[in-house]
């Protein structure tokens, strides 16, 4: 008779034979550091999250993140090679290797998590998609625009989330593809279409753009949920483990107060155990990821903590000028924050 095989054993069978086959498998780290610097997939362009300033360097939400990664790896935050990447080459790249990691405005979904093969490590930014018209239409919500023509990047979420809203509201519309963000702004800009739909920041950074942004309004509605953050490929526990605790280390690190003006100092230690597990003169974190133990003071110390780099490139001083929402901790409102440090 032959003997039954258990759950357990079923279980941890297929757990041992995946773990055979996937690829890349605690690799990237060493990878990284072989070749001395991080490359960083980005959006070619977007203000506020990633662009070019007056010197031509790379800058933005998006970027300041890829920094803080590379400074807690290979202890220089600008041992970065930034890839820019549309709507439609940005999952390839991940893919195929082109990048080590996505920090692109990019949205977790079920598809983009199993289907693609690829593990989000955390959300560093809550959106949700809406519209951007012009005054002059008279218009003054979404639900208005039965038979307008509405600008979209190919490519995104947003193409399905608008054919959604147009049906369920029993109305129609005439799409205007465009593969990246800076067409599409363009072409409402050129009015090749009557509104625009994108992420409400990615609207905010269209508005910024404008001459006369009065003359443009978001409409009320917002249609999706975009929890936008960055991503690696299946197959490396370890390199998503260090790019989810970098993300975490920002968001501690507004938690509890530590900024990149005192990260150096604190890291001497504090009566806090956990700043100080962080930042490691306590305990042993840093080897559990593979680095030394002051990975999150170099990671803190390259453009500040959350909330330092949210306001210098999103909120009310930038000029998207966008509020915390969902985005602020959680003791203030908002629904971010980051799994204990222990």
């Amino acid at each position: 008779m032959r003997a039954r095989t258990t759950t357990g054993a079923l279980a941890l069978a297929a757990v041992l034979a995946a773990a055979a086959w996937l690829p890349g498998h605690a690799a990237t780290l060493d990878d990284v550091r072989a070749e001395g610097r991080l490359r960083c997939g980005i959006n070619p362009g977007l203000p506020g999250f990633s662009y070019t300033d007056d010197r031509g360097r790379w800058s933005g939400f998006e970027a300041a993140y890829c920094r803080a990664l590379a400074a807690a790896v290979l202890g220089d935050p600008d041992k970065v090679s930034f890839v820019t990447l549309t709507g439609k080459t940005r999952f390839p790249a991940l893919a195929s290797g082109e990048v080590d990691i996505l920090s692109r405005n990019t949205t977790w979904t079920f598809s983009r998590d199993v289907d693609l093969g690829f593990t989000f490590v955390g959300i560093f930014y809550y959106d949700g998609q809406g519209f951007l018209g012009r005054r002059d239409l008279g218009v003054t919500s979404a639900v208005e625009l039965d038979g307008a023509s509405i600008c979209i990047q190919t490519g995104t979420t947003t193409e399905l989330n608008l054919a959604d809203f147009f049906r369920i509201h029993g109305i129609a519309y005439e799409p205007v593809p465009l593969e990246t963000n800076a067409e599409a702004r363009a072409a409402y800009h050129a009015e090749r279409c009557d509104a625009y739909t994108t992420d409400v920041s990615g609207l905010a950074a269209t508005r910024s753009t404008i001459d006369d942004p009065s003359a443009h309004v978001v409409y009320p509605e917002i249609i999706s949920k975009e929890p936008l953050g960055p991503l690696v490929r299946h197959g490396d526990d370890r390199w998503a483990d260090i790019a989810r605790w970098v993300l975490n280390a920002l968001v501690a690190a507004e938690e509890l107060g530590v900024t990149r003006a005192n990260v150096r100092e604190l890291a001497n230690g504090t009566d806090d155990p956990e700043i100080n597990r962080m930042l490691g003169s306590e305990g042993s974190l840093g080897g559990m990821l593979g680095l030394d133990p002051r990975w999150a003071v170099r990671a803190i110390a390259a453009e500040g903590n959350y909330a330092e780099i949210f306001e210098k490139y999103l909120g009310a001083g930038s000029p998207l000028g966008l509020p915390r929402g969902l985005s602020a901790l959680y003791r203030d409102g908002g629904i971010l924050y980051a799994p204990p440090f222990r």
